[in-house]
C-alpha cells in the first residue's frame, strides 16, 4: 500500500516549530512518509501564526497560492494547524472555503483520523482546547542537527490584553520533569549540542513540587556537553531561586528573554502585565549581581492603545537603562477577541511607525556599543556549520546568543566548541578569529 506524503510549513513562534515536530511525529507513527517537496505531497499543512495581523494576511496568501494546486492534484489535502485555526475555523472552512482540515494547538493526536475524513471528502475539524494535553509521551520527529526546541508547557494564564495565546492554545499546563529529562537523555545520545525549553511563559512551570529552576537544574545534569537555553520568561515569575540555578550550572546560558513590552507603568497597566517598571528594574539589577556576565533580550510592543509620547520616551529610556543585546520590537495589532480589540486603537499608523523605527534605531545603536565592547575579548562558541554568505567562514553562537563568524579552520567542525576572540564586531554580528577547539569535557571547567 502507497504511503501519503506529507509537506508542511511553519509559520510563527518557536512553540510552532517544536509543534511540527510533534505533528510529524504523529503522522510518520500512522505511517506518513515526509516530504519537502510540495509537488510530492498528498496532505500539505500549515502551521501557523495569529499573532500579529500580518502573520495571518501571509498565511491566506500562501493558501491561494496552494489552491491552485488542487486543479493538478483534486486529492490534495490542505489543512492549517495551530493558532489561526483555532481563531479563524469559520473563516477558513464555510466562509472562503480554502481548507479541508482545521486543527488546534491541542488536537494533533486526531490529525491522523481527521485528514483519513477529508480524503472521504468530509471537512476534518478538531479545535477543542484542552486542560491536560501537553504530548509528552510523543516521540517528536527530529532530523539529524545540533540544536533542538523541546516544549515543557503549554498555553498560559496571564492574560495580556493584547495576546491571544490563552484564547489559541488555551490554560497552562506542563509536562512531568521525567518526561523532559527522558527527551534530553534521547536527544544526548543523537549528538545534539543544545535544547531550548520552551513555553509562554517557562516560569510558570510546575510538576507536583517541581517548579522550572528544578527543572532547569535536572536538563543541565542530564549532559553536561549540552547548552540548555529556555524562553520565554515573565518579569512576574522570575524568582531568585531560577536566578541562582543559572549562575550555578555552566551549561545553562546566561541568557535571558525578559519580555517588557512598554517603558510605562500606564501602559503596562493597561496590558495587564502585572508588575511595575520599578519591579522590572529591580529584577534586572539582582540578575546581574547574582549571574557574572548574564545578558538580556526583550520584546517591546509601539503604539499601543491610548499610548502617548511620554509613555514612547519612557520605552526608549528602559533600552537605554537596561542596555538589552537584542530586542523584538513591533508595531501594535489588534487581535479580535482579547480585551485590547475593545480599546480605541487611536495611535495612527504612520506614529506607530514612526516610534518603532526610533526605538529600532536605538536598540541597534546599544547592541553595537555593547559588541564593540567585546573587541579583544575571549568567547566560547557552538559551532554550527558554515556561514550563510560563504563557506570560507564558519558560524557559532556564544553563551550570550550571539552570531559568531570565524575563518573556516579543518580542525573544527560542526558540533564542535571553539575558544575565539573578537577582532570585529556589527550591531548584530560578532566576528573572531579561533584560539582553540574545546573538547566537551573541557568545555564547561570554563565560563562561556
Amino acid at each position: 500500500m502507497k504511503k501519503n506524503n506529507v509537506y508542511i510549513e511553519t509559520y510563527g513562534c518557536q512553540m510552532n516549530l517544536a509543534d511540527t515536530e510533534i505533528v510529524l511525529g504523529i503522522l510518520q507513527n500512522y505511517g506518513y512518509a515526509i516530504t519537502k517537496e510540495i509537488e510530492n505531497a498528498d496532505v500539505v499543512l500549515l502551521n501557523t501564526c495569529s499573532i500579529r495581523e500580518n502573520a495571518e494576511q501571509r498565511i491566506y496568501g500562501r493558501l491561494g497560492n496552494i489552491k491552485t494546486a488542487k486543479k493538478d492534484n483534486p486529492n490534495l489535502v490542505i489543512g492549517v494547524l495551530g493558532c489561526m485555526a483555532e481563531r479563524l475555523r469559520k473563516d477558513l472552512i464555510d466562509e472562503k472555503k480554502m481548507v479541508d482540515v482545521v486543527v488546534g494547538p491541542d488536537e494533533y493526536r486526531r490529525l491522523p483520523e481527521l485528514i483519513d475524513t477529508a480524503f472521504g471528502g468530509e471537512k476534518g475539524i478538531g479545535v477543542r482546547l484542552s486542560r491536560t494535553e501537553t504530548y509528552d509521551d510523543i516521540v517528536p520527529y527530529r532530523e539529524e542537527g545540533l540544536t533542538a526546541w523541546l516544549s515543557v508547557m503549554r498555553g498560559c494564564d496571564k492574560f495580556c490584553t493584547f495576546c491571544v495565546v490563552p484564547f489559541t492554545r488555551g490554560r497552562e499546563r506542563s509536562r512531568s520533569l521525567q518526561s523532559v529529562v527522558n527527551e534530553i537523555e534521547q536527544l544526548s545520545g543523537r549528538g545534539f549540542k543544545e535544547v531550548t525549553l520552551l513555553g509562554q511563559n517557562v516560569n510558570s512551570y510546575l510538576d507536583e513540587k517541581n517548579d522550572f529552576a528544578d527543572l532547569l537544574a535536572a536538563c543541565a545534569e542530564v549532559d553536561r556537553s549540552i547548552r540548555i537555553r529556555f524562553t520565554t520568561s515573565h518579569p512576574q515569575d522570575l524568582s531568585d531561586k531560577l536566578l541562582f540555578t543559572i549562575a550555578e550550572h555552566s551549561n545553562i546560558c546566561n541568557n535571558i528573554h525578559l519580555p517588557v513590552q512598554s517603558g510605562s507603568n500606564r501602559i503596562l497597566k493597561l496590558m495587564n502585565r502585572t508588575y511595575t517598571i520599578e519591579h522590572y528594574l529591580n529584577l534586572i539589577d539582582k540578575a546581574r549581581k547574582i549571574i557574572p556576565g548574564v545578558s538580556f533580550s526583550t520584546d517591546i510592543i509601539s503604539g499601543f492603545p491610548t499610548e502617548t509620547y511620554e509613555d514612547h520616551v519612557m520605552t526608549l529610556d528602559i533600552l537605554r537603562e537596561v542596555k538589552y543585546d537584542g530586542a523584538y520590537m513591533f508595531k501594535y495589532s489588534a487581535r479580535e477577541g482579547t480585551k485590547a480589540y475593545n480599546m480605541q486603537d487611536d495611535v495612527p499608523d504612520e506614529i506607530k511607525t514612526k516610534r518603532l523605527q526610533e526605538i529600532i534605531e536605538l536598540q541597534q545603536q546599544i547592541s553595537f556599543k555593547i559588541n564593540q565592547g567585546l573587541m579583544g575579548k575571549e568567547e566560547t562558541i557552538l559551532v554550527e556549520g558554515f556561514s550563510r554568505k560563504s563557506d570560507k567562514f564558519l558560524s557559532g553562537r556564544s553563551d550570550t546568543n550571539k552570531v559568531v563568524i570565524i575563518p573556516f579552520d579543518e580542525i573544527i567542525k560542526q558540533g564542535d566548541y571553539a575558544k575565539i576572540k573578537i577582532n570585529r564586531a556589527t550591531h548584530a554580528t560578532l566576528f573572531g578569529e579561533l584560539i582553540e577547539k574545546i573538547i566537551s569535557e573541557e568545555k564547561f571547567a570554563l565560563t562561556a
